[in-house]
């Protein structure tokens, strides 16, 4: 009897991951393309089988080939082919806008989605160059090579200053001034006043840099730039008609013999002597020229910068168009302040960081008066000298609007040099810890035409020192900030000193804003 030897049972084996090549022979769908299409072309090939051909054949033992009947490529059905490339119409529909109509589109996006829109395709990466108009440089090389220009063809406002400095852009160290910043390697020099111009490109470089941003841009309208010299300026002359603004690091007097061609310039800035950074020279021989050659400006700013009597008359009498003029931390000579009165058409006068006025102004007849002067406004300046403060409210007897933030040496002394200005309608104090409410009182109530007041961090200005009078005169205001120190958070101090007396309900009317 015969029977079938028993199997030992073995353990199920364990299941082997799969193979590369078991992956790729089970996934055969793009071989069955592949082999397909050779299909096709060796269907399509055209095979004339010769008699000589078919002895040489014969002569090499060779079988001959056998003619296929050929099948047109039509009737075989269409299999579409994953790889295959659509036309761009159909995969950009973009394609099928202009540039100027999708510019115009692009252009309603916000300003937050124009980087991203730039990662689309290459095309829309070009149209987002041409949409930017504001650019702050960092780095030379990116002008000098070409790509800002090629990249950025439209623009209108370009800052230099940051990168005309050759300066370690991952250094941890940042020097910084309020006119200008700049980045520090570990080696710097403890040469201050040689620290930045170390640091500065050469002046050819700088000039070629914005002798190609003239002719790639040349609808700028403003440019800020350190160190150019009268070539480069005049680059920007020739090449930018529409350049309305300019803001010139390092000035000079000869680089304002470049500044003169910008006949259309409308708004000046000059940085000429920066304490700790550099120090270049304006005299009155540049404002002068400046002043000959720019009769269309509107603006104007003097940081740093030299000069007498004569350049500020000079600029008064050319400039005819000039309504604003800023004074920051200058170095003229004594009697300058005499030159404002030939500004006739002068509305606003800023002061900034002075630490003197003019010690020597002269007398008040030889002093004169802006007669469209508006708006006078002092910050962070030496107040310490009576004729300099008597000489400027002299000079701006016709003010509205008077600011005065954290002006150092404001006592009730100095303060009371300003009751000569009658027209007074708006008056800011910030800062002046000197002055105090009797003091204040004393020079507001002579102001009939004032209207507004704004009274902030004055520590010697109390609440409880305010007087039915000025109270009263408070009831007439359009306007009323009071928060002379920290503790007058809220108007119940004030309306406790005033509240039943002549003046005291007017704390209630809506348009009195006390904090």
């Amino acid at each position: 009897m015969s029977y079938a030897p028993e199997k030992p049972e073995n353990p199920s084996p364990k299941k082997r991951p799969p193979s590369w090549s078991d992956l790729w022979l089970k996934n055969t769908k793009p071989l069955k393309h592949v082999i397909f299409t050779m299909q096709l072309q060796s269907l399509s090939s055209p095979i004339t089988p010769t008699t000589k051909n078919n002895n040489n054949n014969h002569k090499n033992n060779k079988s001959p080939k056998i003619p296929k009947t050929q099948i047109p490529i039509s009737n075989f059905p269409k299999i579409p082919n994953p790889n295959f490339n659509y036309p761009k119409s159909e995969s950009d529909p973009t394609r099928k806008l202009s540039d100027q109509t999708l510019l115009q589109i692009l252009s309603k996006l916000p300003d937050s989605n124009h980087n991203s829109i730039s990662l689309v395709c290459k095309r829309w990466l070009n149209l987002q160059g041409r949409l930017v108009r504001s650019l702050k440089l960092l780095s030379w090389h990116f002008l000098e090579s070409g790509r800002l220009v090629f990249r950025f063809p439209n623009l209108t406002h370009v800052d230099l200053v940051s990168g005309c400095f050759f300066s370690p852009r991952n250094s941890g160290i940042l020097l910084t001034n309020r006119v200008f910043s700049m980045h520090l390697g570990s080696g710097f020099s403890t040469k201050w006043n040689e620290l930045c111009e170390d640091s500065l490109f050469p002046v050819e470089v700088i000039d070629r840099g914005l002798k190609m941003l003239a002719c790639g841009c040349p609808n700028l309208r403003k440019v800020s730039v350190i160190g150019a010299s009268e070539l480069g300026v005049l680059s920007l002359a020739e090449e930018c008609m529409t350049l309305q603004e300019l803001e010139l690091h390092m000035c000079n007097d000869d680089v304002l013999r470049g500044i003169a061609a910008c006949t259309n310039l409308q708004v000046l800035r000059l940085v000429g002597n920066v304490d700790g950074f550099y120090g270049s020279l304006v005299s009155d021989i540049g404002l002068t020229i400046l002043a000959q050659g720019c009769k269309r400006l509107v603006k104007l700013e003097l940081y740093g910068c030299e000069g007498s009597f004569d350049g500020i008359k000079a600029i008064g009498q050319c400039c005819q168009m000039l309504e604003e003029l800023s004074i920051c931390d200058h170095r003229m000579d004594d009697g300058w302040l005499a030159g404002l009165s030939y500004c006739e058409n002068l509305k606003t006068l800023r002061f900034q960081s002075c630490k003197r006025i003019d010690p020597s102004p002269g007398p008040e007849d030889y002093l004169g008066c802006c007669p469209a002067l508006e708006r006078l406004h002092l910050h962070k300046c030496h107040l310490r000298d009576k004729k300099s403060v008597g000489a400027i409210f002299m000079v701006c007897g016709a003010v509205k609007e008077m600011v005065l933030q954290d002006c150092w040496g404001l006592d009730n002394d100095m303060f009371s040099l300003a009751s000569c200005c009658r027209r007074v309608e708006f008056l800011s104090l910030e800062g002046c810890s000197l002055l105090t409410t009797e003091g204040l009182e004393s020079v507001i109530l002579s102001w009939k035409e004032l209207q507004s007041l704004r009274v902030e961090s004055c520590k010697n200005i109390k609440d409880s020192e305010i007087s039915p009078s000025l109270s009263t005169f408070f009831s007439v205001f359009k306007e009323l900030q009071w928060r002379p120190d920290t503790k007058s958070l809220r108007p119940s101090g004030v309306l406790g000193i005033v509240m039943g007396k002549k003046g005291g309900k007017f704390f209630k009317r809506e348009r009195l804003f006390v904090h």
